[in-house]
C-alpha cells in the first residue's frame, strides 16, 4: 500500500515537472519580444559596477533609467557623479556634470548603434533590430529568463563578446556587457513605474 502511495505520489510529480518544463519550452523569443513591446513606458533605479581588470575593487554608479517608446532611453547616473546619456531617435548625447555636452549621430557610428540597440530594442521588443545586429538565444521560461546576445559584426565582436539581459515576464532586470578584453559591467534594474 505504502510502495503504491509513494509511487503514485512520484508519478504526480514527475508529470508537474513535465507539465513545467513543457511550459518552459514554448517560451520562445517572440513571446518575450510580444510582452516587451506591450511596455510604452517605464522609469526605474539602476545599480551599475564596472570591473575592470586593471582595478581591484569594481566601479560603482547609480542613479534613474527611463523608456518611452519606441527610442528613447534615459540614463541619469546620480554618484558617484551626476551625468546624463539620452538616446532619442538617432540622437546619442552625454551631459556632463559641469554642463558640457556631446551629442553622435548613431547613423555616423555603426558600431555605437549596435550597442545601444541592444538595450533599446530589447526594451521596446523589436525583433528585427535586435537580429540586425545580434545573433540571439533566450533561455529560462516566462518568470525567469536570460537573453544572450552575440554581435554579428566584426567590429562589435572586438569591443563585446556577449551581453546577457536577465528578467521576469517584461520586467528587464539585469543587463551584463562581457567585453572583449575581459572587463564587464552588470546593471541591476529596480522598476518604479511601467505603463
Amino acid at each position: 500500500m505504502r510502495v503504491t502511495i509513494m509511487s503514485k505520489t512520484l508519478g504526480g510529480l514527475l508529470l508537474l515537472l513535465a507539465a513545467s518544463c513543457s511550459l518552459a519550452a514554448d517560451w520562445s523569443l517572440a513571446d518575450l519580444m510580444q510582452q516587451l513591446g506591450q511596455k510604452k513606458a517605464g522609469t526605474a533605479t539602476f545599480v551599475e559596477k564596472k570591473y575592470i581588470a586593471m582595478l581591484k575593487q569594481p566601479l560603482e554608479s547609480s542613479g534613474e533609467l527611463a523608456f518611452t517608446a519606441p527610442d528613447r532611453l534615459e540614463k541619469r547616473t546620480l554618484k558617484p557623479k551626476p551625468e546624463a546619456v539620452v538616446l532619442e531617435g538617432n540622437k546619442l548625447t552625454l551631459e556632463r556634470s559641469d554642463g558640457r555636452k556631446m551629442s553622435v549621430n548613431l547613423a555616423d557610428r555603426p558600431e555605437v548603434s549596435a550597442f545601444v540597440e541592444s538595450v533599446r530594442a530589447t526594451l521596446s521588443g523589436d525583433r528585427s533590430a535586435l537580429e540586425r545586429y545580434y545573433s540571439a538565444a533566450l533561455s529560462g521560461g516566462s518568470e525567469q529568463w536570460q537573453l544572450n546576445l552575440t554581435p554579428l559584426q566584426p567590429r562589435m565582436q572586438k569591443v563585446i563578446s556577449q551581453i546577457r539581459i536577465a528578467g521576469g515576464h517584461a520586467q528587464v532586470r539585469t543587463i551584463e556587457f562581457l567585453q572583449a578584453d575581459g572587463d564587464r559591467s552588470e546593471m541591476t534594474i529596480t522598476s518604479t513605474s511601467t505603463k
